[in-house]
């Protein structure tokens, strides 16, 4: 099925006659599998006769200082093949002017949404001002979309946790679901920055998972040893700069002392920047 392209917020709005469920997967663009599971999943959630609509828009407000928006991909002819065969039933492409009125962005009285604590932590430590252009377009995706539900990649960990505090803290009524990282048979995560990876880049970046697969194991010692393992795993590939390893609660509070908890790492292979993530228990 050829999904229908829209560019338009207005032509977004079903008719009242035609309010079928419906859940929304937000992306970028640059589709893989990852994203084409999100897709399928979604159908799962809404079942044949609800709706899926996949937002691709390279959002310009979520980019930092030195983070080069013009080099992501965009890739739509491409990304329309993976929605269709996904199952995706509509495809939402619009200009930036349609989300922000600017073409740049925010404007200097636009209203804005604050992450909070949690967003200035982690990737909002290392991209200042990141979370705070995501979750503002995130609740417009939302307002424009209409879900009744609202599909996030689980690689993505930080930004799923806040989206979900956005949707309990502002009462929208979205269901925010998570849907597991899809790896590579090495157990990369799927990535659309992947793609940036030289050959040699590409083997070096395979002990960001096996750092992730150390902690985990060194987890039920405690968070330290966690921590310790994962770093020694990396810390014996020279080409790989680790950015942050940490052991968190589910919810990327202090980590417990037993328990269910979160391991989270950032990476830098060559000017590629990696993260991924996995759930652990800490302690005996």
């Amino acid at each position: 099925m050829t999904p229908r392209v829209l560019t338009s917020a207005a032509d977004l709005r079903p008719a009242d006659s035609d309010r079928r469920r419906r859940a929304v997967v937000m992306t970028m663009g640059a589709l893989h599998d990852g994203h084409a599971e999100l897709i399928r999943t979604a159908r799962e959630v809404v079942g044949d006769s609800g709706e899926v609509v996949v937002t691709i828009f390279v959002n310009p407000t979520q980019f930092g200082a030195g983070e080069d928006f013009s080099r992501y991909p965009r890739t739509l002819d491409v990304d329309l093949d993976v929605c269709a065969a996904a199952g995706a039933d509509i495809v939402f492409a619009p200009p930036a002017t349609e989300i922000y009125g600017s073409a740049e962005g925010f404007r200097p009285d636009s209203v804005t949404i604050d992450a909070g604590p949690l967003g200035d932590l982690l990737e909002g430590a290392s991209r200042p001002g990141h979370f705070r252009g995501v979750l503002t377009v995130v609740a417009k995706l939302i307002g424009l979309t209409s879900p009744d539900a609202a599909l996030f990649g689980e690689k993505d960990y930080q930004q799923l946790v806040l989206v979900r505090r956005m949707a309990r803290d502002l009462s929208l009524p979205v269901d925010v679901i998570g849907v597991p990282t899809v790896r590579e048979q090495d157990g990369l995560a799927r990535s659309s920055r992947n793609r940036f990876l030289g050959p040699e880049e590409r083997a070096a970046a395979a002990v960001v998972p096996r750092a992730l697969e150390a902690a985990a194991a060194a987890a039920p010692d405690g968070a330290e040893a966690a921590v310790a393992a994962g770093r020694a795993t990396i810390d014996a590939v020279p080409d790989v700069v680790l950015d942050y390893l940490v052991v968190t609660d589910p919810g990327l509070g202090p980590p417990p002392t037993a328990g269910a908890a979160r391991i989270l790492i950032a990476a830098r292979v060559g000017s590629t920047r990696l993260i991924d993530n996995v759930a652990a228990t800490v302690g005996p």
